[in-house]
């Protein structure tokens, strides 16, 4: 493990709450995201995983508190990097996304007393210009602000999510997360590859199984959900490709537990 610490900026107005982002090969990403929180924190966490790119250079350059660490899916990760924070409040941002002003003048004035608090953020989604207001990505909002002592995430490989205690309220900031997700189809298909892939394993680990219905069917029914029933196709083409792609998601995410259950079932036999 490498660590290289950060540019330390002294500001009445700065919060005593740490960024947290993990990242890899982000350079084209990682210098927007950093530029939108100057002003806000004198520490910025960045736990990087192997970037081959200029990223690491980048986070050095703009003052973030280099970290070098192995990747262990993304819930382990993200706890992880959690611990390396200055402050026990946390803000956690991926390297695609940045905080408009809006939002970084909410966070400034947040007392943060109560650790009992954690902040939800509304997001706006990109795919390449594009703002997405409708289908799977309209209206998307996410809790990214709590105190880690409360407060972590789940060791899921993929699709992590926060693991709240009884007693934990849930409170609404202003501003808006600015989420950059693809800029382009080629971009969007690796993505969705990926993650399919990844939801597969995390599923097949879970005991889940699938099916023919499930490979067949409800890649359909995913895409009357959110091209129609949300109305992505108000969004235009790119509410069309979303739709689509998220589709595609479905089924390949089915077809590969498919295929990950008859190997189990091979391996084991009742």
């Amino acid at each position: 493990m490498v660590t290289t610490p950060g540019i330390k900026f002294l500001h009445s107005t700065m919060q005593k709450i740490s960024v947290v982002i993990i990242c890899r090969n982000e350079e084209t990403e990682i210098g927007r995201c950093l530029q939108s929180l100057n002003g806000l924190t004198d520490d910025i966490v960045v736990l990087d995983n192997g970037s081959t790119d200029g990223t690491k250079e980048i986070v050095r350059k703009m003052g973030g508190h280099l970290v070098e660490e192995s990747w262990e899916g993304f819930g382990k990760t993200k706890n992880k990097a959690t611990k390396f924070a200055k402050y026990d409040w946390v803000l956690n941002l991926d390297a695609d996304e940045s905080v408009d002003e809006e939002l970084k003048k909410s966070l400034i004035n947040l007392s943060l007393i109560d650790e009992e608090e954690v902040f939800e953020i509304k997001f706006k989604n990109f795919f390449g210009k594009k703002y997405l207001r409708f289908g799977e990505w309209g209206g998307d909002k996410h809790v990214r602000v709590f105190n880690r002592n409360k407060v972590n995430w789940n060791e899921a490989k993929v699709h992590e999510v926060l693991l709240f205690s009884p007693g934990i309220k849930v409170k609404k900031l202003k501003g808006y997360i600015l989420h950059y997700t693809v800029e382009t189809v080629a971009e969007f298909a690796d993505k969705v590859i990926k993650y399919a892939l990844l939801s597969a394993e995390k599923y097949a680990e879970q005991g889940k199984k699938s099916s023919w219905f499930k490979i067949n069917i409800a890649p359909s029914f995913t895409f009357l959900k959110y091209y129609i029933f949300k109305l992505g196709f108000l969004d235009g083409r790119k509410g069309f490709i979303c739709a689509k792609m998220t589709s595609y998601y479905t089924f390949l995410k089915y077809a590969r537990l498919l295929e990950l259950n008859e190997k189990t079932q091979k391996n084991h036999p009742l």
